[in-house]
C-alpha cells in the first residue's frame, strides 16, 4: 500500500459524523443543505437519462455545457473562455483539483497552501511529488501579508493553490490582497490552482472576483468551480475547469486517465441551470444568507458570537475571546455527548501549527433544524 495514504488517520469529518449517528444529534458539522435541490434542474436530469443518451459524452465534457460554462462567467465575471479549447468537465472539483495538482506538479516542484486548507490539498500535493509550503491564516481577519507570502514563495516554488470563497473560515479574499499574490505569481513564474466551488454562494452585496481576471494572470491560472455548490447539489459532482490552451492540454489528460467522463444526464441538467436568470441565483443567496442571519442572531443571543461570515455554508466561533478554556475538538466532542450538537474543529484544516480555538457550524439548514440546535446551545455559558 501507498504509505501516504495508509497513514492517514481517520478524519475528523467521519469522527464528528459518526458521533453524530451513534448520539442521535443534530449534525451541522457536514456541509450540505436539507432541501432537495431545485426541482426543474432536477427534472432535466431525471429527463435526460430517461429520454436522452446515456453512452459515453466526449471527454472534455458535452459542447452544450462548455459553451454554458463559458457564457456563464463571461456574464457573472467578464471574464471569456474558448468552449472549444479553454474550458473542461470534471466529475466534481475534487477530481479537477486532483487532476491540476497531479498535471503540473514535478516532483520537487513547491506549492503554497493556505491554511486552514480544504483536506484533500495536502495529500494530492505530496501523492504528486510536490513540496508543501504553507501560509498559516488566523482569526479573526483569516488575512495573508507580504512578509508571509515573502516567506513561502521560492525559486522552486511552481504552485499556489487559493480556495476563495475560503472554507472553512467563511471568507473572501479582498481585491488587494488577490492583487498581491498575483504579483508573487508573475514574480516567481507560478501558477494558481484557484478553487472558487463557493463563487455564487456569497452575501451581503459581495460579487465574487476571479483570480483569472487580474491582470497578468489569465495565461497562469487554472480557475475551478462546481454546478454542486451553485445549485445545492452537493452529490452530483459536475465541476469545471477553466484554463488557458497551453495549461488546459496537461489537464485534459490527467482527466482522461482519472475518470474520463461524467455523466450525460447531469451535464445537460448543469447547462440548463447555469442559464437561469439573475433571478435564481440572487434569490438562492438571498435564502441562505437569511439562514446565516438566523443561526448568527440565535448564537449571539445565547452568548455565542460567530465572526463575520461572506460566504459559504459556514459561520465559526472563536472560543478564546468568549473564556471558552477549551480547545476546540475537546469542545466539539463534549458538545456532542452533552448538547446533541456536531460541529467541526477548525484545527482539523491545519498541518501543522493550527489554531485550536474555532469551531464550525453549517447553517445551510432548516429553520427547524437551526432553531433546534439552538435550543440545545443555550444555557452553554451560564
Amino acid at each position: 500500500m501507498n504509505r501516504l495514504f495508509s497513514d492517514l488517520p481517520t478524519t475528523i469529518f467521519e469522527v464528528m459524523s459518526l458521533l453524530a449517528r451513534e448520539t442521535g444529534s443534530i449534525n451541522l458539522g457536514q456541509g450540505f443543505p436539507e432541501d432537495p435541490g431545485p426541482e426543474d434542474i432536477r427534472r432535466k436530469a431525471a429527463d435526460a437519462v430517461l429520454n436522452g443518451y446515456n453512452q459515453y459524452p466526449p471527454m472534455m465534457g458535452l459542447p452544450d455545457l462548455r459553451a454554458a460554462v463559458s457564457r456563464h462567467y463571461a456574464r457573472w465575471h467578464d471574464v471569456t473562455f474558448d468552449p472549444d479549447r479553454e474550458v473542461m468537465i470534471t466529475s466534481g472539483a475534487t477530481e479537477a483539483i486532483a487532476g491540476a495538482l497531479l498535471a503540473l506538479i514535478e516532483p520537487g516542484d513547491e506549492v503554497v497552501l493556505f491554511q486552514p486548507m480544504y483536506d484533500a490539498y495536502l495529500p494530492l500535493v505530496k501523492r504528486a511529488g510536490g513540496v508543501p509550503k504553507l501560509v498559516r491564516l488566523q482569526p479573526p481577519h483569516w488575512r495573508f501579508t507580504e512578509e508571509m507570502l515573502a516567506a513561502a514563495f521560492t525559486p522552486k516554488t511552481r504552485l499556489v493553490v487559493l480556495n476563495n470563497p475560503l472554507n472553512p473560515t467563511a471568507t473572501m479574499v479582498p481585491r488587494e490582497d488577490l492583487e498581491l499574490l498575483a504579483r508573487f505569481c508573475e514574480k516567481f513564474d507560478a501558477v494558481a490552482v484557484c478553487d472558487e466551488v463557493w463563487e455564487h454562494v456569497v452575501f451581503d452585496g459581495h460579487r465574487h472576483v476571479p483570480l483569472i481576471a487580474l491582470p497578468g494572470m489569465r495565461e497562469r491560472t487554472v480557475k475551478i468551480g462546481s454546478a454542486g455548490k451553485i445549485f445545492a447539489l452537493t452529490g452530483w459532482k459536475v465541476g469545471f475547469v477553466c484554463a488557458a490552451p497551453h495549461l488546459m492540454k496537461a489537464l485534459s489528460k490527467a482527466h482522461q486517465f482519472l475518470t474520463f467522463t461524467t455523466p450525460p444526464n447531469l451535464q445537460t441538467a448543469v447547462a440548463y441551470g447555469l442559464g437561469k436568470d439573475d433571478a435564481f441565483f440572487d434569490g438562492m443567496r438571498a435564502g441562505l444568507q437569511r439562514s446565516r442571519d438566523r443561526m448568527v442572531a440565535g448564537l449571539t443571543q445565547i452568548g455565542l458570537p460567530p465572526l463575520p461570515a461572506e460566504g459559504t455554508y459556514f459561520l465559526n466561533i472563536d472560543l478564546q475571546p468568549l473564556g471558552l478554556n477549551v480547545d476546540d475538538e475537546t469542545f466539539c466532542k463534549q458538545l456532542v455527548h452533552e448538547r446533541g450538537v456536531a460541529l467541526i474543529p477548525v484545527s482539523a484544516f491545519y498541518a501543522e501549527n493550527p489554531v485550536t480555538s474555532v469551531v464550525r457550524i453549517c447553517f445551510a439548514k432548516s429553520d427547524a433544524t437551526l432553531d433546534a440546535a439552538l435550543e440545545r446551545l443555550s444555557g452553554l455559558r451560564s
